[in-house]
């Protein structure tokens, strides 16, 4: 829900943890070295994390952050040669690897998970809860308030969104879309604001980049990414949920979830690692540290005010996202003859 750029994102990270970029190296980089394949948003957090893991465990963690549709990518080029052991992404891209066949049971201990926010059959747990948002430039005089003013002319070549199928915040935008209104409706609407749109983006991290040195105004975005981009004083703008007609804003959940790929290389060691991310020692970090929410009821009091003051008042619409995998590519199909791509 960065969610996910497909750029990677290159930071230094300290002792056993590499960060590498998306073009960098693809897979394990030492006997023992679990390697995470991960959607774009969690650098901070992953770097406080796998820090504390290597020193609890002594098994040192490679993390290649990319965009969700690489990271399954990645995944689906490499099966007959896995590199990964842990993947990361953001639905439905972890639900359709699951149903290809892509991710195993993970074993990882999920006894105080809630049933909805893990796989019946254990091939993938949430990690980090997050939700879909939009953000608009704070010199913008007259923000956005409604999906209709979105369409407004004044907004013409200064709007742009992650492109659905490829990054999932912007599939997000096409689900929440398609949930409120159905699919004509919702492809109807993306239609006519493709008079607006930049153009095609994989990345959703870029947006705040560009919104906040006002080359666009509007953007799509995720709370937990858009959250830590302000508080780290690089932000210029302003955290909103376009209002439905009925004046009630929406939005869905975009929640990182892991899986275990597949043959992976340290099958053992990528469930103890999952298990750690699950603990109640990790996430309580998720809120100070990631700015995100944690899937573990008990560490919910993590979460503060501001994030809590984000997401009043706003409906988070329940979606079937298995069901959205299995239509995925038709639906994406749809999308592009819509808006012509």
């Amino acid at each position: 829900m960065p969610f996910r750029a497909a750029r990677a994102i290159a930071s230094t990270i300290v002792a056993a943890v590499l960060l590498l970029t998306a073009c960098g190296g693809t897979g394990h980089t030492g006997a023992g070295t679990i390697t995470v394949y991960s959607a774009d948003g969690l650098a901070a957090w992953y770097k406080d994390r796998f820090v504390a893991f290597t020193r609890q465990t002594g098994i040192p963690v490679n993390l290649v952050e990319t965009g969700s549709s690489e990271a399954v990518a990645r995944i689906t080029n490499e099966r007959h040669n896995t590199q990964a052991d842990v993947v990361i992404t953001l639905p439905p891209f972890i639900q359709d690897i699951a149903m290809r066949g892509l991710l195993v049971s993970h074993g990882a201990d999920v006894a105080d998970i809630p049933d909805s926010a893990r796989d019946a059959q254990g091939r993938y747990v949430n990690i980090v809860n997050n939700y879909l948002t939009f953000i608009v430039n704070n010199e913008v005089a007259v923000k956005p308030r409604t999906w209709s003013d979105l369409l407004a002319p004044r907004f013409k070549g200064k709007l742009q969104y992650s492109t659905p199928g490829q990054a999932g915040d912007g599939t997000a935008v096409l689900v929440l879309l398609t949930t409120m209104w159905g699919k004509d409706r919702a492809l109807d609407y993306l239609r006519q604001l493709q008079a607006n749109n930049v153009g095609p983006s994989k990345s959703t991290g870029s947006l705040q980049e560009k919104t906040s040195r006002g080359d666009i105004l509007v953007a799509n975005g995720d709370v937990q990414m858009n959250l830590r981009t302000l508080r780290s004083g690089q932000g210029n703008f302003t955290l909103f949920m376009p209002a439905d007609d009925d004046g009630q804003r929406r939005t869905v959940a975009v929640p990182y979830a892991a899986g275990m790929v597949k043959g992976a290389p340290h099958p053992d060691r990528a469930r103890r690692l999952l298990s750690f991310l699950l603990s109640p020692e990790s996430q309580r970090t998720i809120g100070p540290v990631a700015v995100g929410f944690p899937t573990l009821p008990a560490a919910q009091d993590s979460v503060d005010d501001e994030q809590r003051r984000v997401m009043a008042g706003i409906d988070v619409v329940s979606v079937d996202w298995t069901s959205v995998a299995q239509t995925f590519r038709a639906d994406m199909a749809a999308y592009d003859q819509a808006v012509h791509r």
